[in-house]
């Protein structure tokens, strides 16, 4: 059995890229993650201590992507997952990073990528 916790739309700034404009400016990104658990314990105790504290989680990839300078989306997702994965009680982690209007025409561009604490 696997529960998950979902942490939608964290709309985020930071340099991202490999253009110099890209480097010298910030950028937003948007960010989706879903963090894969097993949350009996949290939901038959009501206890913090048994629970994935996903308050603290999206406070530690608030930290990360505003303080990072990556190349690559892909670099900033591994990171974001790795994070995620440093609470064992998370079994895995699907990240998904998305640089909206870095694409003429299109709303934005990104990746997906899942982890899990054995990639960790």
């Amino acid at each position: 059995m696997t529960d998950h916790i979902v942490i939608k739309d964290l709309f985020l700034r930071t340099i991202i890229g490999i253009n110099d404009d890209e480097r010298d400016n910030r950028q937003d990104v948007l960010i989706n993650l879903t963090l894969e658990t097993d949350a009996r314990a949290a939901g038959r105790t009501d206890d913090i201590d048994h629970a994935v504290n996903y308050r603290t989680i999206t406070k530690d990839v608030i930290d990360l992507v505003e303080n990072s300078r990556f190349f690559l989306v892909e670099k900033l997702a591994e990171e974001v997952a790795a994070l995620c994965l440093a609470d064992k009680r998370v079994e895995r982690v699907h990240v998904c990073v998305e640089k909206p209007d870095a694409l003429r025409f299109a709303r934005s561009v990104g990746i997906s990528i899942e982890r899990t604490q054995g990639d960790a």
